[in-house]
């Protein structure tokens, strides 16, 4: 099976649409079992006592799938939101792709959750009018029963479950109007509130299963390194140690009966590296190689208009950013239980499907003897979208003959991880008489991602670019341009990947360009935007005008154009990806000589919103993980190792540091776009251009402390 683009996973879910539904309904055997379970389609269950369970495909880390998919699912299957419960699937061939990833969640799942919903209503509405004997048109759904209008006759729909369970499922069903939801867009609490106060919540870290050994690994220090021996003595000697072995080229492991005697016995392995081809790697050569290649043969990704036979004024900046690890809160863990024909997995992963092969094709069985468990991920960021850690528990677990639960350290988590690329960016612009852009040129230096992990390019460019990399500006002259270069470091999807880095040079450069031209910032960004116009950036199309209304809406909420306290300065940024638009405004203070970031408006045009509150959290948690991103984050090279190993040199935003955040939407009944990225993209610009204000002085590389 080759490898899927985030691009690729979500053009694939979004170009089926209305088939999606049809294809995983469950073939129809009437009740299952002998209970009269009503199980019209893989997304749903509907028992005799009335328990509606909900199965949600994607994997929950924070963002609230667990929550928003089967608000849709209630919605239209007029449900009473008391009753529903959820289930979540493992890895399935019911439901697709079930990446979690490129916030396509739910973008992805609105129709076939929709569909599933409706599907089970009208069967549920055919049921009560057999059973009656009366017009099908004389009955209707409401809050989990089904009423018989003239004689308000009701059944629930626990006791219509059995008789439903003997009818067609119809293909097309009647949808909902957005004027009639009831459920989708009310801003209910999360269903696994509960769980996680009472601690119940089950994450990775948390799985126990009987018997159940713990390991940790040993690997090369230096990238790409291999190992050459190891003395396995002293481990041997630690209390609850039974196993030491090579399971790959680079790694050793050591087994114990807890977590602690692993770790101890890793500590004394005495082991012996190849550092190979990266022993002198540093981040200084890598930076070098991206500038030295910035002249190199570049591919369009977007042309309008010829910016060569431009002439004026003529601005030029570069910007760069560095290697980003994803640091989540919980680190690399997974549990396997290898038994000769057939092995477990209990995974906090975001590609169930890609754990399921790549263990298969690790331990010599075919993809169904592989059954992958999603448990709730602590923070995934994309990190959880590689399967590592996977493939490591299976191979243990093969070698020991016994379940194992492999465990990454802080450090393992930080220091042997696949990372977010660095990039280098050239900027250019050619303004006309009064200030305004005639020209803008953007060309972006990055190795692919995509490409390291076998994923063609998309006539050169690569394959996740095209969500983004889109400049929403209606200017007469464009042109970006990418240059693919490579790199031996592990490459990985981060929180909005390209997209936080073409957000940061592009707004930053405009703000320049505002400043030279003696222009208002957030003026100069409508002027741009004050045409109404479609751009057409790959396969996606693009409107000003949504720009320009989160734009505006971002500015109104925070009192853009009012005076500042004395001491306090704003910045303000937009941008688009992954279907949305999202502007922020950020105000800071400096204090010794350092941003203290106070507030942060952010408006968001991301369709047809679900949950409210799961929108506000969602843009909450994305400003501060950006936030700790452009101010500290980076992760170093030095002699083909990475530097940073821990919170104290890759430190995330601390309590006393975060600042107010305002979450605003516009409303819209547009088909639903992302909501976990968008809001990462614009915060940086808008921070740096905030500390223009400040100390006149332009920040052209992340992170600000560094």
């Amino acid at each position: 099976m080759s490898p899927l683009s985030r691009r690729e996973f979500i053009a694939t879910g979004v170009a089926a649409g209305a088939g999606l539904v049809i294809g995983f309904y469950l073939p129809h055997r009437g009740p299952t079992g002998n209970d009269g379970t009503f199980t019209p389609n893989a997304y749903l269950k509907i028992s005799p006592e009335g328990k509606i369970t909900v199965v949600v495909a994607r994997s929950e880390m924070g963002q609230g799938v667990r929550t928003s998919l089967p608000m849709i699912l209630a919605e239209e299957l007029e449900a009473d939101w008391k009753q529903i419960s959820i289930e979540q699937a493992g890895a399935s061939t019911l439901y697709g792709d079930q990446t979690t990833g490129g916030s396509a969640s739910v973008r992805t799942a609105w129709d076939p959750m929709r569909k599933a919903g409706a599907a089970a209503r009208e069967m549920l509405i055919a049921a009560a009018a057999l059973e009656w004997g009366v017009p099908r048109s004389a009955c209707r759904a409401e809050n989990s029963t089904v009423a018989h209008l003239p004689s308000n006759r009701r059944l629930t729909y626990g006791q219509l479950a059995s008789k439903a369970a003997t009818l067609t499922v119809p293909t097309t069903p009647v949808l909902k109007q957005p004027k009639d939801y009831k459920i989708v867009g009310t801003a209910l609490p999360r269903l696994d509130i509960s769980s996680k106060v009472n601690g119940t919540a089950q994450f990775g870290i948390d799985f126990r299963l009987a018997g159940m050994k713990y390991a940790l690994l040993a690997r090369s220090p230096v990238i790409g390194g291999k190992i050459t021996g190891f003395d396995d003595k002293e481990p041997r000697k630690q209390p609850g140690v039974s196993y030491v072995g090579k399971i790959s080229d680079s790694a050793v492991v050591v087994v114990a009966d807890t977590a602690w005697n692993a770790m101890e016995g890793r500590r004394v392995l005495n082991a012996n590296w190849d550092d190979g081809a990266n022993a002198t790697l540093t981040s200084a050569s890598i930076l070098d190689s991206l500038r030295n290649s910035a002249s190199g043969k570049s591919v369009p990704m977007y042309t309008k208009g010829d910016v060569s036979r431009v002439s004026g004024r003529r601005i030029q900046s570069t910007y760069q950013l560095p290697f980003m690890a994803h640091a989540a809160m919980e680190p690399g863990n997974c549990t396997a239980h290898f038994r000769s024909t057939e092995c477990e997995i209990w995974a906090p992963t975001q590609v169930p499907q890609d754990c399921r092969d790549a263990v298969a094709q690790a331990v010599g069985l075919d993809p169904d003897q592989v059954k992958v468990n999603v448990t709730l991920i602590g923070g995934g960021f994309g990190r959880r979208l590689e399967h590592d850690y996977a493939v490591e528990a299976a191979l243990v677990s093969k070698a020991i003959n016994a379940p194992v639960q492999v465990l990454w350290t802080r450090e393992d988590d930080m220091r042997f991880s696949t990372y977010r690329p660095a990039s280098f960016h050239q900027l250019s612009a050619v303004l006309d008489g009064k200030g305004w852009p005639a020209a803008f040129s953007h060309r972006m230096i990055a190795p692919s991602i995509n490409g390291q992990k076998g994923v063609a390019a998309v006539n050169g460019v690569d394959a996740d670019l095209p969500d983004e990399g889109a400049l929403i500006y209606s200017l007469p002259n464009v042109s970006l341009e990418y240059v693919m270069t490579e790199t031996p470091v592990p490459l990985a999807f981060m929180r909005s990947v390209y997209a936080l880095q073409m957000g940061f040079a592009s707004e930053c450069f405009i703000d320049e360009l505002a400043e030279i031209a003696g222009k208002d910032p957030l003026e100069y960004r409508l002027h741009m935007l004050g045409k109404d116009e479609d751009i057409q950036f790959f396969s996606t199309t693009w409107h000003t005008a949504r720009m320009r209304g989160v734009l505006q809406m971002a500015a109104e909420k925070a009192g853009w154009g009012k005076q500042m306290p004395d001491g306090q300065y704003r910045g303000i940024a937009c941008f688009g990806c992954f279907g949305s638009y999202m502007a922020e405004v950020v105000e800071i203070s400096m204090e010794n000589d350092k941003p203290r970031v106070r507030r942060v408006v952010g408006a968001i045009d991301c369709g047809q919103v679900i949950n409210p509150n799961i929108l506000e959290q969602q843009i909450q948690g994305g400003v501060i993980y950006a936030l700790a991103n452009a101010l500290r984050a980076q992760i170093t090279i030095d002699k083909g190792r990475v530097v940073q190993g821990n919170f104290d040199d890759y430190a995330p935003i601390r309590m006393n540091e975060a600042p107010v955040v305002e979450a605003y939407f516009v409303p819209s009944s547009e088909p639903p776009t992302g909501a976990g990225e968008p809001p990462v993209p614009p915060l940086a610009p808008a921070l740096c251009n905030a500390m223009y204000r400040a100390t006149k002085k332009r920040i052209r590389a992340l992170p600000i402390l560094s």
